[in-house]
């Protein structure tokens, strides 16, 4: 909180933070554990799914109280890595149905009764993901209210081309802006 303070105050013009969760904690987990493979106990709109969304709320709540606020929040950080991703990484696994469901019953509606005017951004994966991913949330006529852009990741950009992921969601959903939200070099070691 103080460094992110002190760069606000730095700040020649606003600076507009988003936020993303890696992991719900273990109780809340189908594995018991805040690391490895898992997902949300139960399914949406259940006890579980509708804390999960009241613990975004209460972050941006705390941070609130510290003037620093969030102009956008991610349902989940690379929601299909949890299938993938090594025993001891921190993770939640969603399929874009559960992903959909999770916004259109629990998440937006949380966000949309909370004082926060921050912004809920889907997928925040791949783009390898897209625009399949776009069309099972966005499709949705409940989670597209709530949902105002595409996170994306590019670690596998050369795999899929910007025409047939960006360019094909950005024509099927022009609403919804598309915003690289992770990026890195030297990702991988060959």
């Amino acid at each position: 909180i103080p460094l992110l303070r002190r760069a606000l105050a730095m700040s020649k013009r606003p600076l507009l933070l988003f936020a993303s969760p890696w992991t719900a904690p273990a109780w809340m987990k189908s594995n018991g554990d805040v690391r490895g493979k898992g997902t949300l106990k139960g399914k949406a709109g259940d006890k579980y799914h509708k804390t999960w969304a009241n613990y975004f709320i209460k972050f941006l709540d705390e941070y609130a109280k510290h003037n620093v606020t969030f102009g956008a929040v991610t349902a989940q950080n690379e929601p299909l890595a949890g299938l993938f991703t090594p025993p001891q990484a921190p993770t939640i696994a969603f399929t874009a149905a559960q992903q959909r469901d999770f916004i259109a019953q629990d998440l937006g509606p949380a966000l949309a009764r909370s004082p926060h005017r921050t912004w809920l951004l889907m997928l925040d994966d791949q783009r390898i993901h897209l625009p399949h991913w776009a069309k099972v949330v966005l499709g949705n006529a409940t989670a597209a209210r709530y949902v105002a852009g595409v996170a994306v990741h590019w670690y596998l950009d050369a795999i899929v081309p910007p025409g047939c992921s960006l360019e094909a969601t950005h024509k099927l959903f022009p609403d919804h802006f598309l915003l690289y939200t992770e990026a890195c070099t030297g990702f991988f070691m060959f």
